[in-house]
């Protein structure tokens, strides 16, 4: 496994983060239970989760991941284990019940806590944005649950570059503590959802980045095709939205590519964001440990200069940034 700084902060994560989305909607918690022991066994450090995973799922109430990863937690060094969670969504009823006032985050981080059954929090972030509430009211109690020990470092998700500026700004303004993260929707055929302003941004001020859905809801593992489409009842119905000339362009040149190599198409999605100098650890979800294993496939591969020039030309996203 090989293991990257989080963004300008001294703590060092694994390449890949495990993403539990998933746990007891479309895994079981056997499965969930197996895919964790592979993930740790393999050198993975850094597991991503929610509040409300898997609360649209029928018959569950949200927390459910976030319990499982608890349960799991048991007899494990915590102080090697990097947990993210987010707070955002509804999670109980009446006009409080979500959000990102501080009434709601400081309610949602004691209910985070008692899942996970720790006494904080790695990586706490926002989901997305909550525009009933100003940024200043949100980090200060960001700020207070540093201050407290509940939380070690925040991040973001969802966050345009305009709005994650503006929460920089205030918090530098006000000294409070910062979005070290920031967790976008990025992969090969959503690049202009980052690439370049958020991409820039990142780099010129040392945020993590830290995808989801760096495999496009499973199309870019190839499993689909232009004949057989996406089955019905699938989890992958998003991938619906990436069938399209331009997307099996991109399917044709990463399996050439990983043919070469001796990689899978996944593995090659996975190891140009890899090859990118913002991305810090994409989020990868398993069902089982199979999948995982194809994902932990992909660490340490990267792309030559050529093969990403391709691609740039294929998805027509030059990378206009520079690292410093």
């Amino acid at each position: 496994m090989d293991y990257r700084k989080l963004g300008r902060t001294g703590l060092k994560v694994s390449a890949l983060c495990l993403g539990t989305m998933t746990f007891r909607w479309t895994s079981s918690e056997e499965d969930s239970l197996r895919v964790l022991d592979r993930f740790w066994e393999a050198g993975g450090n850094f597991i991503d989760t929610a509040d409300i995973y898997s609360r649209w799922a029928e018959g569950n109430p949200g927390g459910v991941a976030e319990e499982i990863i608890g349960r799991w937690l048991k007899g494990k060094p915590r102080d090697q284990i990097v947990i993210a969670t987010k707070v955002r969504g509804r999670m109980w009823d009446g006009p409080n019940g979500e959000g990102l006032s501080r009434q709601h985050i400081m309610a949602a981080v004691e209910h985070s806590l008692r899942r996970l059954q720790t006494d904080y929090i790695d990586l706490y972030q926002a989901h997305w944005p909550d525009w009933d509430t100003p940024q200043e009211e949100t980090l200060r109690a960001f700020d207070d649950l540093v201050h407290q020990g509940k939380v070690r470092y925040l991040g973001a998700s969802n966050f345009k570059a305009w709005y994650l500026c503006k929460a920089l700004w205030l918090s530098d303004k006000y000294n409070l503590a910062r979005y070290e993260c920031i967790q976008p929707h990025f992969h090969l055929l959503n690049r202009r959802e980052v690439e370049p302003e958020l991409a820039q941004l990142c780099l010129e001020e040392g945020i993590a980045v830290i995808p989801y859905s760096p495999l496009a809801g499973g199309f870019l593992t190839g499993k689909y095709t232009r004949e057989s489409g996406v089955p019905a009842g699938s989890r992958g119905g998003g991938a619906a939205r990436w069938m399209t000339d331009q997307g099996f362009a991109v399917i044709e040149a990463l399996r050439e590519m990983g043919a070469a190599r001796g990689k899978s198409i996944a593995q090659m999605a996975l190891a140009w964001q890899f090859s990118l100098p913002f991305i810090t650890a994409p989020i990868v979800g398993a069902n089982t440990v199979a999948q995982l294993e194809e994902s932990l496939g992909a660490v340490g591969e990267r792309l030559s200069e050529e093969e990403m020039a391709r691609l740039d030309e294929l998805t027509g996203v030059s990378r206009d940034y520079k690292a410093r």
